[in-house]
């Protein structure tokens, strides 16, 4: 059951993150964190009220509420380094993450076979490679690297600290929406601050007529499932690194990007640069050296 909760986390991640990155286009990339995530603690809420979930409050809390503060200030990092490019250096870099909750797990006792050590190795550098890393000399700039290392280490973090969080499938439950609602708070503060210093928290007005709020309302289904589907994620992370080896479950929820990379390929027509064909290739012979180790 771990690879199958791993690799669950791994298709929500990689179409949450195509989602989030289609509506980046056409709003800030503050407001569909905020919006998307305020989504997701209505529906979290809910669900928590309707379980009785809040008994299960304790210490272990704290985790959910790191994460929560770790996972905006990381992929505001992403956004930034991004911007800064080349793309191709920073999409793969990001990808790194998953050496902080295999090193966790590795500390913690864990003690893969040597066919899971080998696909550990061969699926990280097939997600590595499924970024479509810039292999000719693309001039990057030293704050990028740096910006994509730290989001890459938050990213690495959430994922430590979201297993950590609870114990119960209630418990669980409690610990997204603790999680969710620290997301809201943080990247609100971070909205807030970024219009204060001139920046935008709404999108432009539609082409065909109507007001940002209008284009807002006209989004809030593809908010919605990219604030669900991110949220599904985290609990399918959170049952699979439950039921098996961190260092398992860790590598294969991270294989995202070779998901959104398919997803772009297959909507957007986008076609897959052979480094990233084969990148895709190793990811799915680690995957199946993990399931089979």
């Amino acid at each position: 059951m771990t690879a199958v909760f791993a690799l669950a986390t791994s298709l929500l991640w990689g179409l949450a993150d195509f989602g989030g990155g289609l509506l980046t286009r056409r709003f800030p990339a503050l407001t569909v964190v905020v919006v998307s995530q305020s989504i997701a603690v209505v529906v979290l809420g809910t669900v928590v009220l309707a379980t009785g979930a809040l008994g299960e409050a304790g210490p272990r809390l704290w985790y959910a509420v790191a994460a929560g503060a770790v996972g905006p200030a990381a992929m505001l990092a992403f956004y930034r380094a991004l911007a800064l490019g080349p793309m191709g250096v920073v999409s793969p870099l990001g990808s790194l993450g998953v050496v902080v909750p295999v090193g966790a797990g590795l500390l913690l006792g864990d003690r893969p076979g040597l066919l899971q050590f080998a696909g550990i190795a061969v699926a990280v550098i097939g997600v590595v490679l499924a970024g479509g890393p810039e292999l000719r000399g693309a001039p990057v700039q030293r704050q990028a690297v740096l910006l994509t290392l730290v989001a890459a280490f938050g990213f690495g973090a959430v994922m430590a600290l979201i297993s950590e969080a609870s114990t119960t499938l209630t418990g669980l439950f409690l610990a997204l929406f603790v999680q969710r609602v620290t997301n809201v708070v943080v990247g609100g503060g971070a909205l807030r601050f970024s219009v204060r210093r001139g920046g935008r928290a709404l999108p432009e007005a539609l082409p065909e007529g109507g007001g940002p709020l209008k284009a807002v309302a006209l989004a809030l289904p593809a908010l919605a499932f990219v604030g669900l589907a991110d949220v599904a994620a985290n609990g399918t992370y959170a049952l699979a690194a439950q039921r098996g080896p961190v260092t398992v479950a860790a590598v294969l929820a991270s294989l995202y990007p070779v998901v959104t990379a398919l997803a772009a390929r297959g909507v957007l027509k986008e076609r897959l640069r052979a480094v990233q064909a084969a990148g895709a290739g190793l990811a799915l012979v680690g995957t199946v050296l993990l399931a089979s180790g």
